[in-house]
C-alpha cells in the first residue's frame, strides 16, 4: 500500500517505501495448511449419513478459521508500511483504526542494523536508529536491511552540508555524472563582492 501524496510536505519525496518481510506470515501460512489439512481428514473420516451437511458446515468452519489464522493477520501486514522521505522517517500499521510515528532525520544521531540466522536465511533484519531519546527506535523484519542501512547513511551523514529538500534521491546517487565538455571547464569565478559565480559557457 503506497503512501498518500498527501501526506508529504513541499518539496519532500519519498525514497523508500517497503513492508514487514514476508517471513513474519509463514506461522499463519502454516496455520493455514494444518486448517486445510484437518478439513480434508475430517471430511474423509465423517460418517456417510451425515453427509452431505456435514461437508458444508466443514467447508464453513475451514473458511472462518482461514480468515482469523490468514487472511486477518496478512492484511495488517499489507497495511503496515515503513516510509523513509528525504524528511522523516513515517511508519503506518491498522486496518480500521490506523496508528502511525514520524521521526524526523534531523533527530537520528546513529543508525545500525542486526540479523539473526534467521533473517541471513531470509535477507531481512532489525533497522536500530538513535535518536536523542534514551531508547533506539527499532524497526524489526526490515527486507534487505543493509541496503536500507547504506541508503540512510547516505540521506543523514554522506551530505551534512546539503539541506534535506535539497538532497539527492538513492537513484539520483546512484546515477553516473556527465564529464563537463565546456571549453572554460565550467568552473567557478570569484565576483567582485567576493562571492563565486560560475563561468558562462558561450552560445554557438
Amino acid at each position: 500500500m503506497a503512501l498518500s501524496k498527501k501526506l508529504l510536505g513541499k518539496n519532500e519525496r519519498v525514497i523508500l517505501h517497503m513492508h514487514e518481510h514476508i517471513k513474519t506470515l509463514i506461522p499463519n501460512f502454516i496455520g493455514a495448511l494444518l486448517v486445510i489439512a484437518l478439513a480434508i481428514v475430517a471430511g474423509v473420516m465423517l460418517p456417510e449419513s451425515w453427509r452431505p451437511a456435514s461437508i458444508w458446515i466443514m467447508m464453513i468452519l475451514a473458511l472462518l478459521l482461514l480468515v482469523v489464522v490468514l487472511f486477518v493477520p496478512w492484511l495488517k501486514w499489507y497495511t503496515a508500511t515503513y516510509t523513509v522521505t528525504n524528511r522523516r522517517i513515517i511508519t503506518r500499521r491498522g486496518i480500521f483504526t490506523k496508528s502511525g510515528h514520524d521521526i524526523p532525520l534531523s533527530r537520528i544521531s546513529d543508525v545500525s542494523y542486526q540479523k539473526d540466522l534467521l533473517d541471513r536465511l531470509f535477507g531481512c533484519g532489525t533497522l536500530i536508529l538513535q535518536t536523542s531519546a534514551d531508547d533506539p527506535l527499532l524497526l524489526q523484519d526490515i527486507p534487505n536491511v543493509e541496503h536500507v542501512h547504506v541508503v540512510m547513511t547516505e540521506m543523514l551523514f554522506g551530505m551534512d552540508s546539503t539541506p534535506n529538500d535539497l538532497r539527492p534521491t538513492h537513484d539520483e546517487l546512484a546515477a553516473p555524472q556527465e564529464p563537463n565538455t565546456s571549453p572554460y571547464g565550467g568552473g567557478l569565478i570569484p565576483d567582485d563582492g567576493g562571492s563565486t559565480s560560475r563561468i558562462a559557457e558561450p552560445e554557438n
